[in-house]
């Protein structure tokens, strides 16, 4: 069933009670329903959820490492506080017995909506006529099942933003080309970090169904998805120079999912991941202005009262999407439960999810 279905679905729609319910009343519940479902009951929660929410993960973290701690649980739901693509990914890599439950379905990514099947299979019908069989495809984690499963099936693996430079490597190590989805601030920065000149990379437009480049189609190296996250996206080469000229003295750190003119600025870039373990290890007194999801920022602050953090971007808003999953879709979907209905469950179509499995299971031998 496709989340228009489910969207359009009885059970999709929260309750007019939750919104009348006090958050003091909604946290009592959701902690006596945790302790009734026990070890049955397992919530994953993504570094980018609310502070409402995350409370209540039992495990906190990136959107694979999640869906690989839920794999281990023996619990029959999995309810992920994240967004769509990371609880289908959860569905892929849990057990068949194990249900799979996103409390809001209009959490998506806007990111991951930039790449479709018809997009995908549109453009490498396009490449494979342009380059013949010398193109092997690389996704983001951060994509549908479908675009995991492209991917799978024509030789292809997942990357993280943690390992994508040993991914990059690896793909090129086996075919000339690489087409690189859906993020193409990811793929031109990680590219440029393994030595591939900018004018070694091209993008592929999926809405003019096009390839954008100048030059000689054969020196091309590294095709990039016209996509990018529109949070990270937000961060801009101006930000650091406000930054730079009032307080010269700061730090900036940025993921890598922003430009690649902001990565090139900034003094340190990586993964969530990343981010994290150099604030909690920076010394004490040290400043920093982090380029990233903005819950992330204001928990590292409260994190790190010794260290003085801010956003790159202070009027930058939270994720959208990741912020749709709040106290009132969690405890709807736990009560549910307690009543033995499952409401929004995730789950992949097996055959997609077979051959996702193929792109992740690459990546994980690799990485």
């Amino acid at each position: 069933m496709s989340i228009v279905q489910l969207l359009q679905t009885e059970r999709s729609i929260l309750p007019e009670k939750y919104k009348k319910m006090t958050d003091k009343e909604m946290k009592a519940r959701i902690t006596e329903i945790k302790t009734k479902l026990g070890n049955d009951l397992f919530i994953p929660g993504h570094h980018y959820q609310k502070d409402e929410v995350i409370q209540f993960a039992d495990s906190s973290g990136d959107s694979l490492q999640l869906a690989q701690v839920s794999a281990k649980q023996s619990a029959r739901m999995i309810v992920f506080c994240g967004v769509h693509f990371m609880a289908e990914t959860a569905d892929i890599l849990t057990a068949d017995y194990q249900r799979v439950i996103l409390p809001d379905l209009r959490a998506g990514c806007s990111m991951a909506d930039m790449a479709n099947d018809l997009q995908t299979d549109e453009a490498w019908e396009a490449l494979q006529g342009m380059f013949s069989d010398t193109i092997l495809p690389l996704t983001y984690v951060n994509s549908t099942a479908s675009i995991k499963a492209f991917v799978g099936r024509n030789g292809g693996a997942t990357v993280t933003s943690s390992n994508a430079k040993k991914m990059v490597k690896w793909a090129l190590d086996q075919k000339e080309r690489l087409l690189f989805l859906p993020d193409q601030h990811l793929g031109r920065n990680t590219a440029y970090d393994l030595g591939i000149r900018l004018d070694e990379m091209a993008v592929w437009d999926p809405i003019q169904r096009k390839l954008v480049y100048e030059g000689d189609y054969q020196h091309i190296k590294v095709i990039l998805w016209k996509g990018h996250c529109s949070v990270h996206e937000n961060f801009t080469v101006e930000n650091i120079k406000q930054i730079r000229e009032k307080q010269p003295d700061m730090n900036i750190i940025v993921h890598p999912e922003c430009s690649h003119e902001v990565v090139q600025k900034a003094d340190y870039a990586g993964s969530t991941k990343y981010i994290i373990e150099t604030i909690e290890r920076a010394e004490a007194g040290s400043e920093w202005a982090i380029g990233t999801e903005m819950n992330l920022v204001n928990r590292l602050r409260k994190k790190n009262p010794d260290k003085n953090i801010t956003s790159l971007n202070p009027y930058m808003c939270p994720c959208l999407t990741m912020n749709r999953i709040d106290l009132p879709h969690l405890l709807w979907v736990l009560e549910e439960l307690v009543q033995g209905n499952i409401c929004n469950e995730i789950k992949v179509e097996k055959s997609i999810a077979n051959e996702a499995k193929i792109a992740l299971d690459r990546m994980l031998r690799l990485s």
